[in-house]
């Protein structure tokens, strides 16, 4: 009787917190037929708005992938001073405020701040630009691979690389033959995290964009501004589309478990 009722208050409360938010975001989206979010998708500026989101994310995508593992190989397989703090701070942009993220990019390379000037002088242009959004992306969505790949070099140890570096190989194929494979899943989940976390990232980028409308607008930012415009069925449109991106991100990582523990 308790398991069934501790399951209860489990699902009231997903219920409650995941599930009836979307089926909301599903029914307003249509509540006035199907032509209007159609029309609301099919914009210009909502066309551009989700080619420059997937833009966006696969530059920080492979980025964060290649930081990931190389983070996570130097945290679990070497020893030198100050570890404990490279760990740490690849948690940080798990604690620290998007919006603060995005303030701090803009102090940096903003005209009055640290390297503004420099920018400036040389005709780069930082803020208000894809270099901004994806600097901010990348920071928001750095630690998902790394912390997925650490765990596993921790389980799986060092004892077949050993092995393999005593039998002749190389740096690269002990990487490539040995290590690689054997935290290929751990990747897959991190690079599907990093996927979900770069396609609705709004704090930061909101701040470094100027969000111009068709230039540095992406799809969360077209939301905000549809909403503002009173177009209530091109925000709902624009977000049942990121959710169910996200959900079918979140099913392809679980359909990946089952397969994997099969094998």
């Amino acid at each position: 009787m308790r398991r069934v009722a501790l399951r209860s208050v489990a699902l009231f409360y997903l219920a409650a917190i995941l599930v009836g938010p979307l089926v909301v975001v599903f029914w307003r989206t249509f509540q006035h037929g199907v032509a209007p979010a159609w029309d609301a998708l099919s914009a210009h500026d909502t066309i551009h708005a989700f080619e420059l989101t997937l833009l966006i994310t696969g530059i920080a995508e492979p980025v964060n992938t290649v930081f990931g593992i190389l983070c996570a190989l130097t945290v679990v397989r070497r020893d030198f001073p100050g570890k404990g703090l490279l760990n740490a701070f690849v948690d940080l942009p798990l604690a620290l405020s998007p919006v603060v993220v995005g303030l701090a990019l803009f102090l940096l390379y903003g005209r009055t701040g640290w390297f503004g000037p420099w920018l400036t002088s040389h005709g780069i242009r930082f803020l208000f630009a894809l270099p901004s959004m994806v600097v901010a992306t990348i920071f928001v969505s750095l630690p998902f691979v790394a912390r997925e790949v650490v765990p596993t070099l921790r389980e799986i140890g060092d004892e077949q690389e050993q092995a393999a570096r005593t039998l002749g190989a190389g740096s690269w194929q002990t990487f490539w033959r040995i290590t690689l494979p054997s935290i290929r899943l751990a990747v897959i989940y991190g690079v599907i995290l990093t996927t979900a976390r770069s396609l609705g990232e709004y704090g930061a980028v909101a701040v470094v964009s100027g969000r111009i409308q068709g230039v540095t607008e992406t799809a969360t930012l077209r939301v905000q501004e549809q909403y503002e415009n009173f177009d209530l069925a091109g925000a709902y449109a624009i977000s049942l589309v990121l959710a169910l991106g996200a959900v079918l991100v979140l099913l392809t990582t679980t359909l990946l478990k089952p397969k994997e523990e099969v094998v």
